[in-house]
């Protein structure tokens, strides 16, 4: 087998759009040009942060009264601009300025974290979270769908290998059970007593490697999965505990090496968005001037009402105090 070839495709297609892309929807709200903490937005970005997939595009519409920029990279922060931080653009995209009832699109094509800021306005700031497509259905490294299970004969063909794993989606962070039989394509009977290797490889790395020897025709191997990205599932060396399989002696009493048993599965693992814990990211909304008047209140009303405990407990306190001459 040309493992060069399959490592080159588990590269070139880790991810492919198995459904329609969608567009979304940001608004830039009125007043979000107004640095001020007494403003019509309540966010710059409305919403201030997005979770959409690979292929998605979103359209900012330009709802404010003034022109503005959608540039990726970071912000200058609430106050930055005052001391001449104006925002940190990192080129990835930048919509120029477009005016008020105007809008402008773009479509991510690449999973991550991207944060973007206005640069005429540069404490305007939203996140756009990009995940990977989730499809319903197993497939392996190319994309093609698999039906399980699945059957794969070792170069030889005098062993049938079948593999299954549950869930048939593979996640991080979640178990998976790969089940695997060994057969006598001849008879189409379990061979027990198989001995061989599982071993698994992501992104062109060994990440897991076992010893094995079924005992009915069968055997199972738990793992959990840390990163995404593509998979090979691996079973070589197979042969019987009883027979060496991978060799035979010649006429002339040499033993002659066959090829290893070694079969091979693709697929994929994708990110659990629902078991991964995401940072949770500080979105600065416009400050709000109603807040400091409840502030103020507080601030106010507590002391106030301590005060007037305070003299309330002195009038009730007993005086206790003798005069010098009070005794007859």
């Amino acid at each position: 087998m040309n493992y060069f070839l399959v490592f080159s495709l588990l590269g070139l297609f880790s991810y492919f759009p198995f459904t329609y892309a969608e567009n979304y929807i940001v608004d830039i709200p009125f007043g979000a040009y107004n640095p001020e903490l007494n403003t019509p937005a309540k966010v710059w970005f409305d919403p201030p942060r997005i979770f959409i997939t690979v292929g998605d595009s979103i359209t900012w519409y330009n709802d404010d009264k003034e022109g503005h920029t959608v540039t990726s990279g970071e912000s200058s922060g609430r106050f930055g601009w005052m001391s001449d931080n104006f925002g940190t653009p990192d080129g990835y995209f930048d919509s120029g300025r477009f005016m008020p009832g105007e809008s402008w699109s773009f479509q991510f094509e690449e999973s991550g974290t991207f944060s973007y800021f206005c640069v005429i306005h540069p404490w305007m700031e939203g996140i756009v979270i990009v995940e990977n497509k989730i499809p319903d259905y197993p497939h392996d490294a190319t994309g093609s769908k698999l039906d399980f299970p699945l059957l794969m004969y070792t170069p030889d063909k005098d062993i049938e290998v079948n593999l299954t794993w549950d869930p048939p989606v593979i996640k991080t962070h979640e178990k998976i059970q790969f089940v695997y039989q060994f057969y006598d394509p001849q008879t189409n009977s379990n061979l027990a007593k198989m001995k061989y290797t599982f071993i698994i490889f992501q992104n062109g790395k060994e990440i897991f490697r076992d010893e094995g020897l079924n005992q009915i025709g069968g055997d199972y191997r738990n793992f959990v999965f840390d990163n995404d990205g593509s998979i090979i599932i691996r079973i070589e060396g197979i042969e019987s505990s009883s027979i060496l399989s991978e060799e035979s002696v010649t006429v002339a009493g040499q033993i002659e090496h066959k090829s290893a048993r070694t079969v091979d599965f693709t697929t994929v693992v994708y990110e659990n968005s629902e078991k991964l814990i995401h940072e949770d990211y500080h979105i600065k909304p416009a400050q709000r001037l109603e807040f400091y008047y409840e502030l103020a209140i507080i601030f106010i009303l507590v002391p106030a009402a301590l005060f007037a405990y305070v003299i309330y407990w002195l009038k009730k306190k007993p005086n206790t105090k003798l005069g010098k001459s009070g005794a007859v």
